[in-house]
């Protein structure tokens, strides 16, 4: 059996948490970077240096691998379809993808597939946006259709004119406008499934996951305090997402909350940071299981290996060394793990994460804010 040749477009970091679970599986992981200096190419050694939005790279690239996945959802539509052509295997593939790619089309898709969303609507003229207003109540959310990540591209409006000067800019720029209602959440969740092109389909415990100006900074899982009945709502609105949708690969279903409803917000069709717990908390991480779905490999279980795992991300504060704290979190909490990027330094950047399993949650969350205040640089004892 030859090994198997998974190309991963993207160099972040996510492709470079995909380089541990295909080390142990054997496989061969190949990764289109931005830049030599990317958080993957720093740890794959087939790293190839190109743009995504190359096509002569990107098929150069493509044309070497059994498999395409992704560390972002980027990538032009068109080229992708273009890959297949070529006979390619892309996975998830483009019809999945543009999903994940345009908040409009998947408005739309769950909408006609009954899942349900936040009161939505494309604006593409004032009185439309007027007559939303009316309907959901203001404040609205704006969102750019396609591009946005980690509170990017998201707005939230109190005015008619505030909402129509950003608006008016979004056209400008030649992109599409989504209007949602501002949902009374009480917390945000999130449901990840693993998804194989033969079907088999297995969910992770839905999580409590907490944002930081729009970045998460926080998971518990599983979700404390979340009726059994509600979990296992939101793992079958993700598993008929993931059908639906023909996902091939990870899914992640990030939700609201509302105490009487759960509404979808937005979805990944990746690894995705809501599922890093996984990589010490979890039977199989995301990150394998990604690699298995792509090649239509049996799943792993999802199973937590302990009763809670929280996650803390590490955001960028004007520190550089990171390696100088290992000595006291390690000395102080053995137990602490630590996940580093391999990126430079920045306010709000995620550089990193720790993981801490165990049983009292209350517990957890002193040591995981502990470790990640001490690493960068909130705290110094």
């Amino acid at each position: 059996m030859s090994t198997p040749r998974v190309g991963v477009i993207g160099g972040g970091q996510l492709a470079r948490m995909m380089q541990p679970a295909a080390i142990n599986l054997g496989i061969h992981l190949r990764v289109l970077s931005a830049t030599a200096t990317d958080s993957a190419a720093q740890v794959i050694p087939d790293t190839v240096v190109g743009s995504h939005e190359d096509w002569e790279a990107l098929k150069a690239f493509a044309l070497e691998c059994d498999v395409i996945t992704f560390d972002h959802e980027h990538v032009p539509t068109e080229f992708l379809e273009e890959l297949q052509n070529l006979g390619v295997a892309v996975r998830p593939g483009p019809h999945a993808l543009r999903f994940a790619q345009d908040k409009i089309e998947m408005r739309t898709a769950l909408t006609a597939a009954g899942i349900p969303c936040p009161k939505w609507k494309e604006i593409t003229t004032e009185s439309e946006l007027v007559e939303f207003g009316d309907t959901a109540g203001w404040p609205l959310i704006i969102k750019t259709a396609r591009g946005g990540y980690d509170g990017k591209g998201v707005w939230v409006v109190g005015s008619l004119a505030e909402a129509l000067q950003i608006i008016g800019e979004i056209h400008a720029a030649g992109n599409r406008v989504l209007a949602e209602e501002l949902v009374p959440f009480t917390r945000e969740l999130a449901a990840q499934v693993a998804r194989s092109p033969h079907g088999q389909c297995v969910a992770y415990p839905v999580v409590k996951s907490t944002q930081t100006d729009g970045i998460c900074h926080e998971v518990i899982a599983p979700c404390p305090d979340l009726d059994p009945e509600r979990a296992a709502q939101a793992q079958a609105m993700a598993i008929t997402i993931a059908n639906s949708l023909d996902v091939h690969g990870m899914l992640a279903v990030e939700l609201f909350d509302t105490g009487t409803e759960i509404l979808v917000n937005e979805l990944a069709m990746r690894p995705h940071n809501s599922g890093h717990w996984s990589m010490d908390g979890a039977v199989t991480s995301q990150f394998e299981n990604h690699l298995r779905a792509v090649l239509d490999w049996p799943l792993g279980s999802p199973a937590p290996t302990g009763p809670h795992t929280v996650m803390v991300n590490l955001l960028g504060k004007d520190l550089g060394d990171l390696h100088s704290a290992f000595r006291h979190i390690m000395a102080r909490d053995p137990g602490i793990k630590v996940h580093l990027y391999g990126k430079e330094v920045r306010p709000g950047r995620k550089i990193g994460h720790v993981n801490a399993t165990g049983g009292n949650i209350e517990d957890l969350l002193q040591r995981a804010w502990h470790a990640a205040d001490y690493l960068t640089g909130v705290i110094d004892e």
